[in-house]
């Protein structure tokens, strides 16, 4: 058992609770952070003259080995440790012998531990917002490609006016859009920096923390409070729920790719790399990536929900429940990687039936709303014209026929107002390119849409941050 206590113990912790306690298993994974945090620590501490230039030298000349041997997969984080913090410092007092008990002078795990969550999950911001962008420039291919495919646009899950898939896939990327633009704002009050917030009240030592702060590039400086720096979760239970939302737009669109594959619409084709087949039907081709990805919501709710619950009874300052923040939050940041890679690969795969999506806008009368203000703008008051076109409409589903079908007698029949423009009146062409106020399918608007995109994704890239 390797801790960084025990002086005013007269027993051994038991091997259970140890266990128990223990933390390594999992934050193991933060020792890249943990590493960069000393080696700044170990600088200034240098710099202010707490300890030997030389001293600080050979710190920061063994911590930079230990990271590239565990790097390089020649040292192994043993689980003998209590938590990565003293796993790093054991090594290291290895290495180079006294120097490195030098290293925790001015700091305690509690402002250690809070710097390492942060940097770790600010980089972890920084991975999300990229695959996001991934996500965005594969919709961004669709919806240059099918400005003219012209689909059913639904509320209540019924069919209700005709859009185009370009359209429909310009909802999603404003919806990635806010994503993105929310890890940047949470990112962004995350920028400031724990260390040497000590326990709680800060220490003795006259430690330069703003220049810990730039070394560890936190343009915000130290933070104002230490008590609040050693207990702030906020930040990770803000990108939680980032990427909670992330996740809930993720499963809206998987829904949706679930229904357009099944026999009854038929309106994708999942690639076969992305799919899966019954081991005893075998005409099946499942879409397991888009169900999985509906399923890990739920999961991912679950990790926020846990964190804000263990948060919620905590005194200041710092309390071993905070160690709860990381093994589901791990598991959160995780999940929605492997799901935006592997939505992103069966979006940038999947092809698209033209006339499925036109003959379903069709027969699913969603030009019935334009049949109507033909009426209305011939004077007809829409009232009256809505019920003239629930008639047709009627006339229609016994003849199971589209609007498009019925002769012009029949269209008379109800009313004599019709006439030969109403079959260019109701062309899905003209429902959907009439339609030119902004945000609307109409070609025009959708191409001022596409140059937005284009211009957003060149000035917000995946290597548009703040360095």
């Amino acid at each position: 058992m390797a801790n960084l206590w025990g002086g005013r113990f007269t027993e051994a912790t038991d091997a259970s609770a140890y266990r128990f306690n223990q933390s390594i298993s999992f934050d193991k994974r933060l020792y890249a952070e943990d590493i960069e945090g000393s080696i700044a620590h170990a600088k200034m501490l240098a710099a202010r003259g707490i300890i030997s230039e030389a001293d600080g030298n050979e710190i920061t000349k063994g911590l930079s080995g230990i990271r590239q041997d565990i790097d390089q997969g020649k040292l192994e984080i043993s689980d003998e440790a209590e938590d990565i913090h003293s796993f790093v410092e054991a090594e290291l007092t290895k290495r180079i012998g006294d120097p490195g008990k030098k290293l925790h002078t001015g700091r305690s795990r509690n402002d250690q531990v809070a710097l390492d969550m942060k940097l770790y999950t600010r980089r972890r911001i920084k991975e999300t917002d990229a695959l996001l962008y991934d996500l965005q420039k594969a919709l961004l291919k669709i919806i240059e490609e099918e400005c003219d495919t012209y689909m059913p646009g639904f509320t209540h899950l019924q069919k209700a006016q005709p859009v185009t898939l370009a359209h429909h896939m310009g909802a999603y990327f404003e919806m990635f859009l806010r994503d993105r633009d929310r890890l940047h704002d949470i990112y962004d009050r995350a920028d400031s920096c724990p260390l040497g917030s000590g326990a709680l009240a800060g220490t003795t030592y006259d430690l330069d923390r703003e220049m810990t702060a730039s070394l560890l590039g936190f343009e915000g400086g130290a933070t104002r409070n230490s008590m609040d720096s050693v207990s702030d979760r906020d930040y990770l239970i803000e990108y939680l729920s980032a990427l909670s939302i992330i996740m809930m737009h993720l499963s809206r669109f998987s829904e949706e790719i679930i229904i357009w594959n099944s026999n009854e619409y038929r309106f994708v084709e999942i690639d076969d790399r992305y799919s899966t087949g019954s081991s005893i039907m075998p005409q099946k081709k499942n879409p397991d990536i888009a169900e999985l990805v509906r399923g890990k919501t739920g999961r991912v709710y679950g990790s926020l929900l846990s964190l804000l619950t263990t948060m919620k009874g905590i005194p200041l300052a710092y309390d071993k429940d905070m160690q709860e923040d990381k093994e589901q939050a791990f598991d959160a940041m995780d999940t929605v990687s492997d799901c935006l890679r592997e939505f992103t690969g069966m979006m940038s795969s999947i092809s698209f039936d033209r006339k499925i999506m036109e003959d379903s806008a069709k027969k699913g009368f969603t030009n019935a709303t334009d049949a109507a203000d033909y009426l209305v703008k011939k004077g007809v008051p829409f009232r009256d014209a809505h019920s003239i076109v629930g008639r047709l409409v009627l006339k229609c589903l016994d003849k199971n026929i589209a609007l498009d079908d019925l002769t012009l007698d029949e269209f008379k029949e109800e009313s004599e107002i019709f006439d030969e423009g109403i079959y260019d009146a109701i062309s899905l062409k003209t429902c959907v390119e009439r339609r030119l106020t902004k945000g609307a399918p109409g070609k025009e608007k959708m191409a001022e849409a596409v140059a937005y995109y284009k211009d957003y994704l060149d000035k917000r890239g995946d290597k548009k941050w703040k360095d």
